[in-house]
């Protein structure tokens, strides 16, 4: 019988299989960590004698608690820089190479890892951060876990897991004018509900994702956790390899022609079955925003608010009712005239250079709305941010009238100074649109860097196409 591409990689690393419904265990390729779900697992490994077993497995950086500005100075958040010096205490003593704030390596653990060319296809991925499925878009099986996991797979290198359902979301033909990879996980979420993944890894399929760049595809993997999945997969190609080929911790010489050997068997096998199967049409999208306090609660951006009372679902409804008064909105107000306070172009979802630079694109020779607060340029990483400033990118920020940050999640969960005030509406490039997310009583409308740059040209809720 074939096999999908989750269950290969899952059986390329079964170290003993569970019997009777027990786990199964599995080897784990390489480990992210970072300074807010470490802690507790270096002071288990402390109080229990013992070390990690692959230290050349490990890797970590500093991502959630940095400053994005004067880096140079101390950090006035005192919990942050209090998780900041422990991450450094706790690397130097067990050995675990760390990239700290200020190094050219640094940056968000999604972002600096595949630039290092550390994640690779058919590998297993672990990060105590639920958006490690970032990197599933390479063809790994990727997956956030629980801080006493961290110690588990420092100990032994191991993690014990029951098997995933798998899921396969094909989204088929060519993609519209202006429509990114942004909006494709926006409308799948939006159709499939923020539990619709739940229990599966999902397998992206079809000729538009096959058309993507790496960075889009990261885009895609990286919020599926946002359906409730365990972890987002894209079988590798030639665009994967590609972008892979002579990055640091890429093979080299024989060992790449070997590794490519081994990559392209990890497809989907023709007679596999998967046990649930999602179509979209590619040509049916456009643009979309989230207008609630979830990631579900999504629509084109040529929408308007939906009316509770017509939706059937009563959860649904109550949620929608909640969701609209929470962000300040009426039923029936269009989206696009929804004026916007603060706008985020940054996070481990839409960071990188391709990012930057269609958020620059449309910023170039314009300049910011009057009634835009600020706007927030957070590179994902140091590399990314140093390859803006050779493009010349970081400067057509700053003639917008934006601010040009450096590495971090920044306003992705409202760090440090990088938060809005109760009431203040950002749209954002990031991943998450909960109550309170980027700052106590925050408003927060999810979308595609293009989308943002428009909306910090016009002031209200805009795609490129609206300039």
């Amino acid at each position: 019988m074939g096999m999908t591409l989750a269950e290969k990689v899952w059986a390329d690393h079964l170290v003993v299989q569970g019997e009777q419904g027990a786990p199964d265990l599995l080897y784990i390729d390489l480990m992210l960590m970072h300074e807010v779900t470490s802690p507790q697992a270096f002071e288990g490994l402390r109080l229990a004698g013992r070390t990690p077993r692959h230290l050349d497995q490990l890797i970590a950086t500093e991502d959630h608690n940095t400053p994005t500005v004067d880096i140079d100075m101390p950090n006035p958040d005192e919990t942050s820089a209090l998780q900041l010096t422990t991450l450094e205490r706790n690397c130097q003593e067990f050995g675990v190479r760390l990239h700290p704030l200020g190094d050219a390596d640094q940056g968000i653990v999604h972002a600096f890892a595949p630039m290092l060319g550390l994640t690779q296809p058919g590998m297993t991925i672990v990060c105590g951060d639920s958006h490690t499925s970032t990197h599933g878009a390479f063809g790994a099986l990727a997956f956030g876990i629980g801080t006493s996991e961290v110690e588990h797979v420092m100990a032994t290198q191991t993690l014990s897991l029951k098997p995933f359902k798998t899921m396969a979301i094909t989204i088929d033909g060519d993609l519209p004018e202006g429509v990114t990879a942004k909006d494709i996980i926006l409308a799948i979420i939006a159709k499939i509900g923020t539990g619709g993944g739940q229990g599966y890894v999902l397998e992206y399929r079809g000729k538009a994702i096959e058309q993507l760049s790496m960075d889009a595809r990261m885009t895609i993997c990286n919020m599926s956790i946002e359906a409730g999945a365990r972890a987002g997969m894209i079988a590798p190609d030639e665009t994967t390899f590609e972008y892979l080929k002579g990055r640091p911790h890429a093979p080299q010489g024989e060992l790449w022609d070997q590794a490519v050997e081994y990559w392209r068997t990890l497809r989907t096998d023709d007679d596999a079955t998967f046990d649930a199967e999602v179509v979209i049409t590619a040509e049916d999208l456009e643009p979309f925003v989230t207008w609630g306090t979830n990631p579900g609660q999504g629509l084109p951006i040529s929408a308007s608010i939906p009316d509770p009372e017509s939706i059937a679902d009563a959860t649904e409804r109550t949620a929608a009712e909640h969701a609209i008064e929470y962000m300040g909105l009426t039923p029936g107000q269009k989206i696009k005239d929804i004026a916007v306070d603060t706008v985020f172009i940054g996070s481990c979802t839409n960071g990188r250079i391709e990012d930057l630079r269609a958020a620059a694109e449309i910023m170039k020779g314009r300049k910011k709305a009057d009634s835009i607060h600020r706007v927030l340029v957070v590179p994902a990483s140091s590399r990314i941010r140093l390859q803006a400033e050779q493009e010349g990118l970081d400067q057509i920020f700053k003639d917008f009238g934006a601010e040009w940050r450096n590495a971090g999640c920044s306003m992705c969960l409202g760090v440090n100074p990088d938060k809005l005030v109760p009431g203040e509406r950002s749209i954002s490039t990031s991943n998450r649109n909960f109550e309170g997310r980027q700052g106590k009583g925050s408003r927060t409308h999810l979308a595609s860097p293009q989308v943002a740059a428009a909306t910090a040209v016009r002031g209200t809720i805009s795609s490129p196409a609206d300039l």
